[in-house]
């Protein structure tokens, strides 16, 4: 197994490094995964590198699949348009402060916003 050492300030990288182009306009035919354990342990070997080829779908996409697609679409573009509109801003922002610190509250503006939009396009 190869061995990363990071530059000085780099800690930790994870997620996807480089991701094939879906035109195949571009060199690069596989996936570069990075990841980080933060488990304890006495090894200071936490950090690995996978490559993983592009994967071709072998079964069409589902209705209830599509449906899901639309309805996640759907959420997102109410989501950004209620961010952006003034006239929900300031009864938003009371009402997420207000549930935020309870049991079951949603952490973030964006999470309480998709909370909303969700139930209202149900």
């Amino acid at each position: 197994m190869a061995k990363v050492e990071w530059s000085t300030g780099i800690d930790s990288v994870s997620g996807a490094l480089s991701k094939p182009s879906k035109s195949g306009q571009h060199s690069c035919t596989k996936m570069l995964l990075g990841t980080h354990r933060v488990a304890a342990t006495t090894s200071d070997a936490c950090n690995r590198l996978y490559l993983r080829k592009k994967i071709k779908r072998s079964t069409p996409v589902s209705s209830d699949e599509r449906a899901q697609r639309t309805r996640f679409g759907a959420i997102c573009k109410a989501v950004a348009l209620r961010r952006k509109d003034l006239a929900h801003v300031a009864e938003d922002l009371a009402a997420f402060n207000a549930q935020k610190d309870t049991a079951g509250g949603y952490k973030t503006m964006r999470q309480y916003l998709w909370h909303i939009c969700a139930a209202e396009i149900g």
